[in-house]
C-alpha cells in the first residue's frame, strides 16, 4: 500500500498523478498508469475543491484546525489497483449530466468510465469522505 498526504492546493494534483504512475510502475502495473493518472487527477482535484473554505476537520478521531489536506491511498492485488482519496468535506459527491459546453462536472463520469467499480464512504471517527475507484489491468 502507498499513502500520500497532500496540501490542499492545486499543485497537489500533478504531484498525486506522478506518484500514482510511479507506484504502479514499481508494482508492475505500468499498463494502468494512464487510467490511474486520470482517476487520481479527477479525485484529487475534487478533494482540493471540496476542502476550500473549510476551517477544520476530524481525521482518525483528532480535530485539526485549518483547511484539511487531501489524502491518497493506492493498493493493489497484482491485477487491479484501488485508488482512494479522502477530503474533509462531509458533502457527498453527486453525479450530474453536465451541459455539452460546460467546463466542469464530468470528473465522476470519467472516473466511472475508467473504473471496474467506484464509490464513496465515510471513515469512522473522521469528517469528510473517501471516494474510491478500482482499476483493472488488461485481461490476458
Amino acid at each position: 500500500m502507498s499513502y500520500l498526504e497532500l496540501a490542499p492546493l492545486p499543485s497537489a494534483v500533478p504531484c498525486a498523478r506522478l506518484h500514482a504512475r510511479q507506484v504502479l510502475w514499481e508494482w508492475g502495473l505500468a499498463g494502468l498508469g494512464d487510467a490511474a493518472e486520470l482517476a487520481v487527477s479527477e479525485l484529487v482535484t475534487n478533494g482540493v475543491q471540496a476542502g476550500e473554505g473549510l476551517t477544520g476537520s476530524r481525521y482518525g478521531g483528532r480535530w485539526t484546525p485549518g483547511v484539511p489536506p487531501v489524502r491518497l491511498w493506492l493498493q493493489s492485488d497484482e491485477h487491479r489497483a484501488l485508488v482512494q482519496v479522502w477530503d474533509g468535506n462531509d458533502r457527498m459527491p453527486q453525479q450530474c449530466e453536465p451541459d455539452l459546453d460546460a467546463e466542469h462536472g464530468r470528473g465522476l463520469l470519467l472516473v466511472q468510465s475508467l473504473s471496474e467499480d467506484f464509490g464513496v464512504y465515510q471513515l469512522e471517527g473522521s469528517s469528510g469522505k473517501v471516494v474510491w475507484a478500482t482499476l483493472r489491468g488488461p485481461r490476458g
